[in-house]
């Protein structure tokens, strides 16, 4: 009779996170249409992105008025020109290392290492590549997918390991239970979902960059510019946060004609 009430409380808190998730999964990414589940609010999101920037500012050597931050901070113009996200703040700093690397904060603080502008030299279109898949990131809400994500991973999983724990009177169970559900929901549910976001932010950011008229075929010559860069050091894939770089490439050819539609040469 004991066994029977705990397999019940397990199956009606299961249940419950079913119909949060349903009610809470009512997001939309732009573009590409895929169905999210987030359970922070974008001000709360937003909230978290200034906290943030204000920390990166105070930490990290940030140019000012130089040819390399007034770039960043052209290019990042004309594409949140053309992301509808008014609301935002949008602000566009260059951080001064050698890092190859860039970012978008939620709310529109995005931030470009001086190393991934070595990357692409002269190449406005592949910085606009990359500017547009960070700035896709913060369009696409997926900070919040995430959190959302993991914590109602944390919470299921803390479910089961209870009702483990009791049912087999064991704290040895519920440990293995917690360590061996986390392990699986990284591999199986988290990781994937990181690769999808990536994947989605490069969807988006190509169809920003065209809109904002720069070629986006640009993006293809980045990867293989990173893939260059990363030969030999890139991790396997199914460990990886994100797709791997020849993948990209793969993914990019294939959504091409569609970011084309959007691409009208401007004279930059």
């Amino acid at each position: 009779m004991r066994r029977f009430k705990i397999n019940a409380a397990g199956i009606m808190s299961a249940a419950l996170l079913f119909m949060l998730t349903l009610t809470w999964g009512c997001a939309t990414a732009p573009y590409t249409g895929r169905n999210q589940l987030i359970t922070m609010s974008e001000s709360e999101e937003m909230r978290l992105g200034l906290e943030a920037s204000r920390e990166i500012l105070a930490e990290e050597k940030i140019e000012k008025n130089t040819p390399r931050a007034r770039r960043v901070e052209k290019i990042g113009k004309d594409i949140a020109s053309v992301a509808n996200k008014p609301d935002y703040d949008w602000q566009f700093h260059t951080i001064d290392s050698k890092q190859v690397n860039a970012f978008c904060l939620p709310g529109g603080r995005v931030f470009v290492y001086t190393g991934i502008l070595e990357l692409v030299g002269g190449s406005d279109a592949e910085l606009a590549a990359i500017m547009g898949h960070e700035i896709a990131h913060a369009l696409a809400r997926h900070g919040a997918e995430r959190h959302s994500q993991s914590s109602l991973a944390q919470t299921g999983l803390g479910v089961a390991a209870i009702a483990v724990g009791v049912s087999t009177n064991s704290a040895a169970a519920a440990q293995a239970t917690q360590l061996g559900g986390s392990v699986a929901a990284q591999l199986g549910f988290l990781l994937p979902y990181s690769r999808l976001h990536e994947t989605e932010a490069d969807h988006i950011g190509v169809i920003l960059a065209a809109k904002a008229g720069y070629d986006p075929r640009a993006a293809i010559t980045l990867w293989e510019k990173m893939e260059k860069l990363n030969a030999g050091n890139e991790p396997l894939s199914i460990l990886s946060t994100h797709p791997l770089n020849r993948q990209r490439q793969e993914d990019l050819r294939k959504i091409m004609p569609e970011a084309l539609k959007y691409y009208k040469p401007s004279n930059r």
